[in-house]
């Protein structure tokens, strides 16, 4: 079964960090490129960051500095590092693998990630 199970949110304090993990079940997993959107309540979901299969990074402009994203192929796993996080990064936060040239878009179920005072 084709799988992303996200893990690390959690509630965390302006100015604090957190990790969040994707685990991917599929094989093949490193031509996969991978990305990480949010959802914030009454928003759209948007995009993140991205990691190609050849790991190649892109930052929204709002994480930019802040957030950094990476993978390890041997353990089939995309990482977000967010630092100095804002009230505004309160989201749900998604996992996503898309194969280039294809349709095959695989979607995690998300993990909540809330800064709060």
């Amino acid at each position: 079964q084709v799988q992303l199970v996200e893990s690390g949110g959690g509630l965390v304090q302006p100015g604090g960090s957190l990790r969040l993990s994707c685990a991917a079940s599929f094989r093949y997993f490193s031509i996969y490129d991978m990305s990480w959107y949010r959802q914030a309540p009454g928003k759209e979901r948007e995009l993140v960051a991205t990691i190609t299969s050849g790991g190649s990074t892109d930052y929204a402009d709002s994480v930019k500095g802040r957030f950094a994203i990476s993978r390890d192929n041997g353990k089939n796993t995309v990482y977000l590092q967010m630092n100095s996080l804002k009230l505004e990064d309160t989201a749900v936060y998604y996992c996503n693998g898309k194969l280039r040239g294809t349709t095959v878009s695989v979607w995690g179920q998300g993990t909540q990630v809330t800064v709060s005072s």
